[in-house]
């Protein structure tokens, strides 16, 4: 367990200088198979720790289950079918409690993950559009800006394994009234990030995530602002720019979202009204900011 880097043999080539031979690190990544009741339910690349947290955190992106109670155990175990195979802790079956209802068969054959991008296997990008059964868009919550932008440099400080392979996402959870950082966790696919946040927040009965902001050290694609709205968390910050389709369901579902957070600059695309502002200036033309925004 915990096989988060790995070394391996390489040459390094300065230009001007020659080539080396060295050993570098690397963000392990490897596949695991989610199981329900023993039924495969999707496989996903990531980077192996906190498997339960990930996988706690995917069914409730995805609308299978909702609170802490519906949650009973998981086990990693063997490969297909487990029969005296060793158990190479890819694996991990999930079993839920007592009356809660099991995945439909067919959701198996629309999940298929990889640490590039969380909603490849949907059928279609309406059935993403899941219902979140926690409701943010009364979520009165204010902050202001000045602790926006210094979460990605908080964010920063804590990623350990990034310092050794530069080759990790992350994503962290931090509180509204107390600034806390609650929980941060790295893989080398940006959803798998923050499902093993939703995970950890799940498995110690967090859930919904009222009060709560999510940082992520990438952009903001549609399957994270998913999951945020899913949990109930009410404003999404992210380093780098949204999607069309991220802004979009942010604004439908209630998320604040506010992308490209550098420095003393950010911009918020979706219910501005949680962000503190002082004032607003007219700006520049419409053409010129959006050329401005991806110049920083």
């Amino acid at each position: 367990m915990g096989r988060i880097t790995t070394r391996r043999p390489i040459m390094k080539l300065t230009l001007g200088e020659g080539a080396s031979r060295r050993a570098d690190t690397l963000a392990v990544e490897e596949p695991l198979e989610i199981r329900v009741a023993g039924a495969p339910l999707a496989v996903t690349m990531r980077t192996p720790g906190h498997d339960v947290e990930l996988a706690a955190g995917f069914l409730v992106s995805e609308g299978i289950i909702a609170q802490t109670s519906d949650f009973r155990s998981a086990i990693h175990c063997g490969g297909p079918g487990t029969g005296g195979q060793e158990n190479t802790y890819n694996v991990l079956d999930v079993s839920f409690a007592q009356g809660v209802a099991l995945p439909d068969p067919e959701a198996a054959r629309r999940f298929y993950t990889t640490s590039s991008c969380g909603v490849c296997g949907k059928a279609s990008i309406d059935a993403v559009r899941t219902v979140s059964q926690h409701p943010i868009a009364e979520d009165d919550i204010r902050i202001e800006p000045e602790r926006i932008a210094a979460f990605p440099e908080r964010l920063r400080a804590e990623q350990a394994a990034f310092d050794k392979t530069g080759g990790l996402h992350a994503a962290a959870l931090f509180d509204v009234d107390t600034g806390e950082m609650l929980v941060l966790r790295e893989d080398v696919g940006r959803h798998n990030a923050v499902d093993k946040v939703v995970g950890w927040a799940l498995l110690n009965d967090r859930l919904p995530l009222r009060r709560q902001i999510l940082q992520v050290s990438g952009r903001a694609s549609f399957e994270l602002v998913q999951k945020a709205a899913m949990a109930g968390i009410p404003l999404l910050s992210a380093v780098s720019a949204p999607s069309s389709l991220a802004a979009e369901l942010a604004d439908e579902s209630g998320v604040t979202l506010v992308g490209f957070v550098r420095g003393r600059s950010m911009n918020i695309y979706t219910h501005a009204h949680r962000v503190r502002v002082d004032g607003v200036g007219t700006g520049a033309s419409e053409p010129a900011a959006e050329g401005a925004s991806r110049a920083r």
